[in-house]
């Protein structure tokens, strides 16, 4: 990209800090001083120095900015974002709406960088979350003893719900190391547990470096968490059989999943929890379930599954298969019938993996003369368990589950 005065592009995403106009490089400063607008939060215009510049105020919510941006086309405008723009910033939602040889980046610091360089703290070595508009329940995966993480927050309100959040999972021996206003005259930071009384006078802009510590369990990196880490009223894909029927589904980086019959969510929650760009919709009829399911999604820190309430196919073929995003597999674990799979075979685009779980001689049937029209794998999953007989011990066998994988 040029940097030429005459061809350079009109609009600067100006990265912006607490300490204003003192951490600028030479070139920030000579784009803020050429500028004919600035927009910025109000919290960045209150550290402007007197400019030649018309200065504006972005307005809330921030989609209602945008056209006032685009308005000035033409014009020199510099935009005020904080930090690195492109580091949980606004330069992406902007950038969607502008060709690149209209803009240009000048970053600061983020307040990720300026809070590991406080701490001493390997930044590569920790994971970052942008959590200051998104609810705090999505820390759980991350949450494991012995691990760093660097979280952005709301303000004080939210450190506090966010200590109780580690409380109630476990995780009280915490220490969270409060950052506020980085990099600014009113930087201050402060340690305490997460099971202690918290200061009443935190500040906006605050961040959270997270030493995890306590006896709250982890969430396993493979399937198949444990049963009771769902609350559930016994419709669930028990551990083992959900191990392999994740297996079986393969979710991979940025696909889609459809759970019909969901229950509990186990299955589109472990979907999700193997990659953060996956997604799930999960179909359940009985409507104490479905909001079960998406009790079970917030605790485990996954509370972007979709639960569409109905009964199968009927939800499916007048609501959903015309209207969602076509799905990358499809699980059925609940209201199995020959409606159903009809109504999947005759819809669904190829390159579709559907797993579907049987447990009653029906069901099993069905999915071997499925199986045999129209190919896949057929698999019988018998598991028994160790159980006292008498003084001694024996096996207790459970209900065999007959699974068939087949890709449209």
């Amino acid at each position: 990209m040029t940097t030429d005065a005459d061809d350079a592009p009109w609009l600067t995403l100006l990265g912006w800090g607490e300490g204003g106009t003192a951490g600028l490089t030479p070139a920030s400063r000579d784009a803020l001083e050429g500028a004919e607008v600035v927009f910025g939060a109000r919290r960045h215009l209150r550290l402007l120095p007197p400019l030649a510049a018309e200065v504006r105020e972005w307005p809330v919510p921030f989609a209602d900015g945008i056209p006032r941006l685009l308005a000035e086309r033409g014009r020199r405008v510099v935009m005020l974002v904080s930090g690195d723009p492109f580091w949980f910033g606004a330069g992406a939602s902007l950038a969607r709406h502008l060709p690149t040889d209209e803009w240009r980046v000048l970053p600061s610091p983020s307040t990720f960088s300026l809070a590991a360089s406080r701490l001493g703290w390997a930044l590569e070595g920790c994971p970052c979350l942008g959590l200051h508009a998104k609810p705090l329940t999505r820390i759980r995966p991350y949450l494991h003893h012995g691990r760093r993480l660097l979280v952005l927050v709301r303000d004080g309100d939210a450190v506090a719900e966010l200590a109780g959040w580690l409380v109630r999972f476990g995780f009280d021996a915490s220490r969270l190391h409060v950052l506020e206003a980085l990099g600014g005259d009113g930087e201050r930071i402060r340690s305490v547990r997460a099971d202690a009384t918290l200061p009443g006078d935190i500040r906006h802009p605050v961040a959270v470096g997270l030493e995890v510590a306590g006896d709250g369990p982890a969430l396993s990196l493979t399937p198949g968490l444990p049963d009771e880490l769902f609350e559930h009223d016994g419709q669930i894909t028990k551990q083992t059989v959900r191990a392999l029927t994740l297996a079986a589904l393969a979710p991979a980086p940025g696909e889609r999943l459809w759970d019909i019959g969901t229950g509990s969510g186990s299955i589109a929650i472990e979907w999700l929890l193997a990659h953060p760009d996956n997604r799930a919709v999960a179909f359940e009829r009985d409507g104490g379930r479905a909001a079960r399911a998406r009790r079970n999604a917030r605790m485990l820190g996954v509370d972007w599954l979709e639960v569409v309430e109905g009964s199968a196919p009927k939800v499916l073929d007048e609501q959903v298969l015309g209207d969602q995003t076509p799905p990358d597999a499809v699980f059925v674990g609940g209201g199995l019938s020959e409606t159903l799979l009809e109504v999947l075979w005759r819809r669904l685009p190829a390159g579709v993996r559907l797993v579907a779980n049987a447990v009653t001689l029906e069901s099993e049937a069905l999915l071997a003369h499925w199986q045999q029209m129209a190919g896949g794998e057929l698999l019988r999953l018998e598991l028994a368990a160790a159980a006292p007989i008498g003084t001694r011990r024996g096996w207790k066998a459970g209900y065999p589950i007959v699974q068939w994988r087949v890709t449209r």
